[in-house]
């Protein structure tokens, strides 16, 4: 609710983990959130799951209409996601690993509402929320080999580089996570405020 109140125009919400992280909760939890955010923030289910059945069970349970798929989740998988709920608004994750990821959205490219330029630490099968930085002039090559798909910006982003890298690669949007936790954790209040002025600074520039 912080986040909303500071400015942010969109929540992630961890639902459905596969992956190694400590910011998961409930499909129940996230609708309690989702109920009590302002109409002018979306939320968003950022989930792990690939099975089509799990996913639409816990879209509905969590009322949500907006999700970020961060999982190997096949195409065709979701195609099917799509004609379940035709209204929902799907975002698929690209991990940046070297050139070859580039290429990786193609085929996805007619089936989503854009993508999550994300970084992905192999050794500890972190999947998101790494806090590391990925080799930016990749991400800036997908930006511009799809100029009509809106594109986010994730990894390592914090209130020292988002204006960089939104100058650098124009995306879409950008995403945060690690880089405003405090040492316990939590988010601070404070990186929030001091992440959202910079990435609206650049927006409105």
């Amino acid at each position: 609710m912080i986040a909303a109140e500071l400015g942010a125009d969109a929540i992630g919400l961890l639902v459905g983990q596969k992956h190694d992280s400590p910011d998961f909760i409930s499909a129940t939890i996230a609708r309690d959130i989702f109920r009590a955010l302002p109409p002018s923030v979306e939320a968003v289910l950022v989930t792990h799951v690939e099975d089509v059945q799990e996913l639409e069970r816990l879209l509905r349970q969590s009322e949500i209409t907006a999700i970020q798929l961060h999982s190997e989740i096949a195409p065709s998988s979701v195609e099917r996601l799509r004609l379940r709920l035709p209204h929902l608004k799907i975002f698929k994750s690209v991990n940046i690993i070297s050139a070859d990821s580039v290429a990786y959205p193609e085929a996805f490219e007619q089936l989503v509402d854009g993508f999550v330029l994300d970084s992905i630490n192999l050794a500890t099968n972190q999947v998101g929320g790494t806090g590391k930085t990925h080799d930016w002039s990749i991400s800036r090559q997908i930006v511009m080999r799809y100029p009509e798909v809106p594109i986010i910006l994730a990894g390592g982003l914090n209130s020292d580089n988002v204006r960089s890298a939104i100058e650098y690669m124009h995306p879409f949007g950008v995403d945060v996570n690690s880089g405003t936790k405090a040492a316990d954790g939590f988010k601070d209040p404070r990186k929030m405020e001091a992440f959202i002025i910079q990435a609206k600074h650049e927006q409105s520039s």
